[in-house]
């Protein structure tokens, strides 16, 4: 073991790190379990998340009721509540990415559109491929990699140790991750003609954002997207992913190139992400990670929608 490898693993070992170990320790265990168990795991998980992480429950009725404005009351507490089951399935899909023998997944697996990903990779100049925080984010990565070869850009986690298992999870299926102020690293995959994921869907505060729309809320939307696709005039696309409905399997969808992108206009390039993020987790909206605080960068004060949802 190296200096720094042994270094990192007593660090690790503080009193600080228990509770992250023995999540990541329930999570590896549960990927033993069979297939349809880890289901019903994860959704009483996202019952019990409900029930008791209030914080989350009042952000993520916040965001039902400012995208979703025309459901009646019940409709959207029950989309509340799907919404926490799927997250809840959701790290137990994490931990199937991360630990889970390929043949123990279910085998059927939809995937629709890519031709649209073989006409782009024709260009020569790599594929952006568009991704947003589904609850299946993971474990869509791992079925969308059994295809295509793909690096990932990712935000470095808060908590050291999870970043760690984090880029060690993925490195199951990603080719290199690479962190989102990475530039360099981006270009030269992109040169080599590879597939980059990359999800512009959370909120990064008002610096190099501007307004957009949102399913129908201005939400702060990074400008880097269109940096991105200038920088080596890489073709991008969308790529949507869900559970089936009969939990049988998985859906991967492949939408057709953004173009013509970027059009020179920030806020017309924000606006147009944003309608391909909405067009993708509208085909089953409880799937998506309304969990976080989509809209917290507002005018009149961070997390101005979500105090007046406390009110």
């Amino acid at each position: 073991m190296s200096k720094d490898s042994a270094t990192d693993s007593n660090r690790f070992l503080h009193p600080r790190y228990w509770p992250t170990w023995i999540m990541l320790a329930g999570l590896r265990l549960a990927s033993l379990l069979p297939y349809r168990l880890q289901l019903r795991i994860g959704a009483l998980l996202g019952a019990l998340l409900y029930r008791f992480n209030r914080h989350r429950r009042q952000v993520t009725e916040t965001n039902i009721r400012l995208v979703f404005p025309d459901l009646e009351p019940a409709a959207r507490q029950r989309m509340v509540r799907d919404v926490f089951r799927h997250n809840g399935i959701g790290l137990l899909e994490t931990a199937m990415a991360w630990w889970m023998p390929l043949d123990r997944l279910p085998q059927k697996i939809i995937f629709k559109g890519r031709e649209h990903l073989e006409q782009a990779l024709q260009q020569g100049r790599g594929v952006i491929l568009l991704g947003a925080h589904f609850s299946t984010l993971d474990l869509g990565g791992l079925l969308f990699a059994q295809h295509y070869e793909v690096d990932a850009m990712y935000r470095k986690h808060n908590n050291p140790l999870m970043d760690l298992y984090i880029r060690r999870g993925r490195s199951r299926y990603f080719g290199q991750a690479i962190e989102r102020s990475d530039i360099r690293s981006m270009i030269r995959a992109l040169r080599k003609n590879r597939i980059v994921w990359y999800a512009p869907d959370q909120d990064m505060g008002s610096r190099n954002s501007v307004y957009a729309d949102f399913f129908g809320v201005p939400a702060a939307t990074i400008t880097a997207t269109s940096r991105m696709v200038k920088l080596n005039d890489s073709p991008i696309l969308m790529l949507a992913q869900h559970r089936l409905a009969d939990d049988s399997g998985y859906e991967l969808e492949l939408f057709p190139v953004i173009e013509p992108f970027p059009s020179g206009d920030a806020e017309a390039d924000a606006a147009r992400i944003n309608a391909e993020l909405e067009r993708a987790i509208r085909k089953d909206p409880a799937q998506y990670m309304w969990v976080h605080r989509r809209f917290k960068t507002h005018p009149k004060g961070k997390n101005y929608l979500y105090r007046q949802g406390d009110s």
